[in-house]
C-alpha cells in the first residue's frame, strides 16, 4: 500500500472516502531535479528531446468535496540526449494556484458550489491541469473546462506565465486544442459553461491572435476535444449536458438526454464562412485521435464512449457516483464527413477498451496510420494497464501489456532522429507498480511494440496517475 502525506493526517473524514486522493493517485509533495538516473536496459543515442505529462496534484488537502480534476497543475518530464535523461517535476503557476497560496482564491472545484464572481473568467478553479502542448518555442499548459493558458519552459519546466497572445485573446482555452506541425500555428476552441455558445480561433507560429470567432449552439455544451486538417477544424457538440437543476443553480449536474443527436461543426481554417454541420446518432467522445481531408471527405478516427457497466461503489460513499463516472470505456471509431453531399458514416473498428490516443505529431491533421492508445481495464478507477499500437488502415492492434498491478500514463511518440517513416521512433510511457509506489519511464520501439521496453528508466519519486502528455522534440526544445 503506497503511504501518503493525505492518508496519514490531512484528509478530511469526508474525503478518507475519496480514492482519487490515495494510492496511486496521491500527490506528491516534491520539486525534485534528478540528473543521474539509474537505468535498466539502454536509452537510445537517437531519441532527442522531453516526454512532458500533465496532471492533477492538490497543493494541500482539501476540505469540501474533491473531484480528481480540481488538483493543482503540476508536470513531471523526462529529458533525453546522448543516451542519457534527465527528471522533472513542478508546479503550474496559474493564477489561481497563485491565489490559493496566498489564500485569497475565491473559486473552488467542481462538486462545490460556483462562487467565481460574476464576469470572472472562469467559474472553477483553473488549474492548468489536463493537456500540454508546444508551441512558439514553449510549452502551454491547458484546462479542460478553458481556462487561461500558462506558458513553461520546455526543460526546467519553470512557469513563464499567463498567455494572453499579447492581450488579444478574448476569453479562454480549453484543453485538446491543437498545434499544427506544418504551420506551426496554435488552433483552439473554448465554451462557456451556462451559455449556448462555442468560440474558435487561431494563433500563429508567431504567437500572433489571428481570428477569433464565437458559435451560436442550441443550449450549453461540454465538449472535451477538438480535431483539425490542412484546411479545416472540426468542433463537437455533444449531447452530455448539465440538468435544468444544474444550469438553474450552477452546479456540476449533468445527464445525457435521450432527445440530442451528436453533431460535428466543421469551420474553414482561415475563418472566413459558416460552419457546416454534420449530425449522427448520440454518442459521446472525449479523445480524438487524428482527422485529415480525403477528396470531399473529412475522416476522423476517435475513441467512442460505450457503457461501463458499473454500479456506484459503496466503499467511495459520497464519492461514488463521481468513480462510476470517470471510469470511462471507449472503442475505436471511424466518422467521415462528406462535405459536398452532407453524408455521414461512422464504422466501429475493434472492441478492445482503449483511450487516450497519440499519434506523431509530425502527422496531426494529415493522414496517419498508427495511434498508440492505452488499455483500460473495468475497474471501479481508471487505470491504464497497457498500450495498444493500432493500424488504422486495417483497425488491427499489438498489444504491450505492463506487468500485473502496474498501471500507466498517456504515451507519447517520440520519432528517432532522422525517422525514415511514421513509426521509426520509440513510444514513452510513466508506469507506477500500484504495490510499491516505485515509478519508472518506459521506452518501446515502435516498430517492434509487443516487446520487452529498450529502457526501463527508474524515477526518483513516484508519478501520480494523471492526465495528458505531449513529445517536445529536441530541436525545438532548443531553439
Amino acid at each position: 500500500m503506497i503511504e501518503t502525506e493525505f492518508e496519514r493526517d490531512e484528509l478530511t473524514s469526508l474525503n478518507r472516502f475519496n480514492p482519487y486522493l490515495k494510492g496511486i493517485y496521491a500527490p506528491v509533495r516534491n520539486e525534485v531535479t534528478a540528473l543521474e538516473l539509474e537505468v535498466e536496459g539502454e536509452i537510445p543515442t537517437d531519441l532527442y528531446g522531453a516526454y512532458v505529462r500533465n496532471g492533477p496534484n492538490p497543493m494541500h488537502g482539501p476540505e469540501g468535496m474533491h473531484h480528481w480534476f480540481d488538483g493543482d497543475g503540476m508536470l513531471h518530464a523526462i529529458f533525453f540526449e546522448n543516451g542519457k535523461a534527465e527528471y522533472r517535476n513542478r508546479y503550474i503557476h496559474s493564477q489561481d494556484h497563485e491565489a490559493d497560496r496566498a489564500g485569497t482564491l475565491t473559486a473552488g472545484g467542481i462538486l462545490e458550489p460556483a462562487r467565481r464572481p460574476e464576469g470572472a473568467p472562469t467559474v472553477y478553479k483553473d488549474t492548468a491541469n489536463t493537456d500540454v502542448v508546444l508551441h512558439n518555442g514553449s510549452l502551454m499548459a491547458l484546462w479542460y473546462i478553458s481556462g487561461q493558458p500558462v506558458r513553461l519552459d520546455p526543460r526546467t519546466l519553470e512557469t513563464i506565465g499567463t498567455e494572453t497572445f499579447s492581450g488579444a485573446l478574448p476569453k479562454n482555452v480549453s484543453a485538446h486544442s491543437k498545434v499544427d506541425p506544418v504551420t506551426g500555428e496554435f488552433l483552439f476552441f473554448d465554451y462557456d459553461l451556462y451559455n449556448p455558445v462555442m468560440s474558435a480561433g487561431v494563433v500563429s507560429k508567431d504567437n500572433e491572435l489571428s481570428w477569433f470567432k464565437e458559435i451560436e449552439l442550441p443550449g450549453p455544451r461540454l465538449p472535451h476535444d477538438m480535431a483539425i486538417t490542412e484546411n479545416y477544424m472540426i468542433l463537437m457538440d455533444l449531447p452530455v449536458v448539465f440538468t435544468e437543476a444544474g444550469l438553474r443553480n450552477k452546479m456540476w449536474q449533468i445527464h445525457q438526454p435521450k432527445n440530442l443527436p451528436a453533431r460535428f461543426g466543421v469551420v474553414r481554417r482561415d475563418g472566413t464562412g459558416d460552419v457546416k454541420w454534420f449530425e449522427t446518432e448520440p454518442c459521446y467522445i472525449y479523445h480524438g485521435i487524428n482527422a485529415w481531408e480525403e477528396g470531399d471527405e473529412i475522416v476522423f478516427y476517435a475513441c467512442k464512449m460505450v457503457p461501463n457497466g458499473l454500479a456506484p461503489n459503496a466503499e467511495f460513499g459520497p464519492y461514488a457516483p463521481m468513480a462510476a463516472v470517470l471510469a470511462l470505456q471507449a472503442v475505436l471509431h471511424r466518422w467521415s464527413f462528406n462535405m459536398k453531399t452532407g453524408e455521414v458514416k461512422v464504422e466501429q473498428l475493434d472492441d478492445r477498451r482503449t483511450e487516450f490516443p497519440v499519434v506523431s505529431l509530425d502527422h496531426m491533421g494529415r493522414k496517419s496510420r498508427y495511434s498508440y492508445n492505452v488499455t483500460i481495464p473495468n475497474t471501479d478507477t481508471q487505470v491504464f494497464d497497457g498500450l495498444v499500437k493500432y493500424d488504422l488502415e486495417t483497425g488491427q492492434g499489438t498489444d504491450h501489456r505492463f506487468a500485473e498491478g502496474v498501471y500507466g500514463s498517456e504515451p507519447a511518440f517520440a520519432p528517432r532522429v532522422g525517422a525514415k517513416d511514421e513509426d521509426d521512433g520509440y513510444v514513452i510511457t510513466f508506469v507506477t507498480d500500484s504495490a510499491t509506489g516505485k515509478s519508472e519511464a518506459l521506452i518501446l520501439d515502435a516498430k517492434d511494440f509487443d516487446a520487452a521496453p529498450l529502457a526501463r528508466v527508474k524515477l526518483p519519486q513516484r508519478v501520480p496517475a494523471g492526465f495528458h502528455g505531449t513529445w517536445a522534440p529536441g530541436d525545438d526544445i532548443a531553439a
